[in-house]
């Protein structure tokens, strides 16, 4: 498959984008240098190989949920740089 410009314009305007002539030859360079790369990767033997889900072995290390008691209410706004007797001050947002 190659790129023209009337693929390459369906694909620009699918895309919402606007090319000047001077990067409609770059872009349609560009995405024909792509889909060879593709093509040449279509030629190699994978039988024998595992599809890969993910591209790391690494594994998360989730600790335990451990639910602890709650922050009592003056604990909580001890470090609040403004706060009433209850609750945090914010400056006004809305009008």
């Amino acid at each position: 498959m190659k790129i023209d410009k009337e693929l390459l314009h369906k694909i620009a305007h699918l895309a919402r984008l606007d090319f000047n002539e001077q990067d409609e030859t770059k872009m349609i360079d560009s995405l024909n240098e792509i889909l060879d790369w593709v093509e040449q990767l279509n030629e190699v033997d994978t039988t024998g190989v595992k599809a890969l889900t993910h591209m790391s072995v690494e594994v998360n290390a989730l600790r335990e949920d451990i639910m602890l008691p709650p922050l009592p209410h003056e604990k909580g706004l001890l470090n609040a740089p403004r706060k009433d007797s209850d609750y945090f001050r914010v400056p006004k947002v809305i009008e």
